[in-house]
This record gives C-alpha cells, sequence and structure tokens, in this order.
C-alpha cells in the first residue's frame, strides 16, 4: 500500500476517550495503518493537503439492507408500521436477482462513503429460488467501490403457510440455509487482519425464522468462528408475537437459543426494558441503533442515553 501523508489537517477529531481535537497536525500512515500523528512532515508516496479541512475517523454503519435502496420512497409503502410494510415489499422482492443486488448494494454503499462512512454492514436475508449468488454480487460492487464490508448471511424460514409474512418463494429450508452459511463463509470471510470482506450469519427475525433456524446458525457461527445478527425488540407486534407463541419477551426467547454474548449484536433494540438493558450489558451482547428506520415506521425510540451508560 506503500505510505501516505495527510498534512496540516485543520481540525483532527480524534472520537478517542477523551474527545480530543488536535489542530494544524499531520497524520502518517504505512500500509493503511496510521503510524503517527503530530506536528513532524514526512516523505510520503501520497500526500494530501488538508490545510482549512476537518479530519475524523471513518463512520461504521453496523445495519442496513441495501437491496431495499431499489424500493426505497415507493408511494404505498408510505405511512405504514412494520408488519404491514414488509408485506407489501416482499411481494416485489421476491423477484430479486444478482443485477438488482449488485446495483442496489453499489449506490447504497456509494451514498455511505459519500458521508463518511468507510464499513458498511448489510443483512440481506431475502433469497429468492435460483437467483445466484446474491452475496457475492454485493462483494463485487464493495470491493470496485474500496468500502470495506461486513456482510451477513441473512435467513428465513417461516413463510405465510408457517405463520411467518414473507411468500413462500424466499424462505429455504434449515439444512439449506446452514449448507449455504458454511459455503458462503468459507469462500469469502477473511479472517486476517485489515480484512475488506467478512461475514456473519443472521436469520431475519423471531417472526420469520424457527427457533431450530436460529439455534444451529448460533451453533454453526460459534463453528466457524463469525458473528450473529439478527432484529430484535424493533416492535410491539414483534414482543406481542414471542410472548403469544413462547409465554416469553423476545430477548429471553433469544437468550434460551443462544443468541447473547459478545460475538452477537441486534439490529434497533428499541422495547428492551430495564432488565434486557442490564443483561446486555453484563453479557457484552451489541445493539445498532436505526433512528431513520425507527421514525419512519413508528416503531419507537430506543433508549440510547441508557445503553451508553450502562457501556453496551
Amino acid at each position: 500500500m506503500g505510505s501516505l501523508l495527510i498534512r496540516n489537517v485543520k481540525h483532527l477529531v480524534t472520537c478517542d476517550e477523551k474527545d480530543r481535537v488536535l489542530d494544524g497536525i499531520n497524520i502518517y500512515c504505512e500500509n493503511g495503518l496510521i503510524t503517527d500523528i503530530g506536528k513532524e512532515t514526512r516523505e510520503a508516496d501520497e500526500t494530501i493537503d488538508a490545510t482549512d479541512m476537518l479530519c475524523f475517523p471513518g463512520f461504521i454503519n453496523t445495519h442496513h439492507h441495501l437491496y431495499q435502496v431499489f424500493t426505497r420512497n415507493l408511494p404505498q409503502t408510505q405511512n405504514k408500521e412494520l408488519f404491514d410494510w414488509l408485506k407489501i415489499n416482499y411481494e416485489i422482492w421476491k423477484n430479486l436477482n444478482e443485477d438488482t443486488v449488485y446495483y442496489s448494494s453499489k449506490v447504497g454503499m456509494a451514498e455511505l462513503m459519500k458521508n463518511g462512512c468507510t464499513t458498511v454492514s448489510d443483512h440481506h436475508y431475502v433469497f429468492p429460488k435460483n437467483t445466484g449468488d446474491l452475496i457475492g454480487a454485493q462483494i463485487t460492487a464493495a470491493d470496485e467501490l474500496g468500502i470495506r464490508s461486513h456482510f451477513t448471511r441473512g435467513s428465513m424460514d417461516l413463510s405465510k403457510k408457517d405463520g411467518g409474512l414473507p411468500p413462500d418463494s424466499v424462505v429455504q429450508s434449515v439444512d439449506e440455509i446452514l449448507k449455504d452459511s458454511r459455503d458462503l463463509v468459507e469462500k469469502y470471510h477473511d479472517y486476517s487482519f485489515q480484512a475488506m470482506h467478512r461475514l456473519a450469519l443472521a436469520p431475519c427475525s423471531p417472526f420469520s425464522v424457527s427457533g431450530t433456524l436460529l439455534r444451529e446458525s448460533a451453533k454453526l457461527a460459534r463453528e466457524l468462528g463469525v458473528r450473529l445478527h439478527t432484529h430484535l425488540a424493533e416492535t410491539k407486534d414483534e414482543e406481542d408475537y414471542t410472548l403469544e407463541k413462547f409465554g416469553i419477551r423476545p430477548l429471553e426467547y433469544m437468550e434460551s437459543l443462544g443468541w447473547v454474548g459478545n460475538d452477537v449484536w441486534y439490529a434497533h433494540g428499541i422495547h428492551f426494558n430495564t432488565e434486557e438493558l442490564q443483561l446486555l450489558a453484563d453479557t457484552g451482547t451489541g445493539v445498532c441503533h436505526c433512528p431513520t428506520s425507527n421514525m419512519s415506521l413508528a416503531s419507537g425510540i430506543a433508549r440510547i442515553p441508557e445503553m451508553i451508560e450502562l457501556d453496551i
């Protein structure tokens, strides 16, 4: 990669423990890593003049659905809560193919990069039959853009006929999902330091996957040494679903299936109660905040200040 000097940065936002802002500073990098921050000027293979510019660490997007870029802002999906919104969109998403996933992912990631995001985690869970390598299409798009990616092999095994929301054509059997998950991790996951693409396993949600899929995905992820991700505590409808079907709240249900720990992160986390927040903190389980989605679908407001206080 060679060396890079970013010189004369007007304000460097460090995002360190003290939230320091350094003025009139130089940043020196070798082989993609920062090796020095200070006033000293060095020779480098490439120099960027950052006079009158701000510099800050790249943002990390921890939850996205890039394929949904091509269906955003449809009139028929406006002013809908999550379940109704999903039912409308599934009838479109069941026609996904490699081209759609490639182009929508590329547009979405380009938008992220324009706004300072250098790493993206995408939760792709719609796999219509005979549509090719959708995760591979995303990785190709990411590599062409130069963004670091941590994609997920999402999944659903409960369709309408099983009491779920998606049509039959986009769900798969547990065995199909686990085999493809293993194959994709072996093909694409880079375990090395400074890896540009990694994978996690990500069954969609408690109301669209079976307990068997959740349990077996957790076992497989830990066997392969990859992370786990899903939606949780996003809506009151989800909470009502697990209370009615299993007699327990969503987080307790997930805990019973092995879904807590420092290798697990949940999307949304709006409706966790105080005891559940403490459990997340105690187990090192992560939560990613999705305020735009939560406002658009009127799902609620996550207790982010309390999570930060608990070091979640």
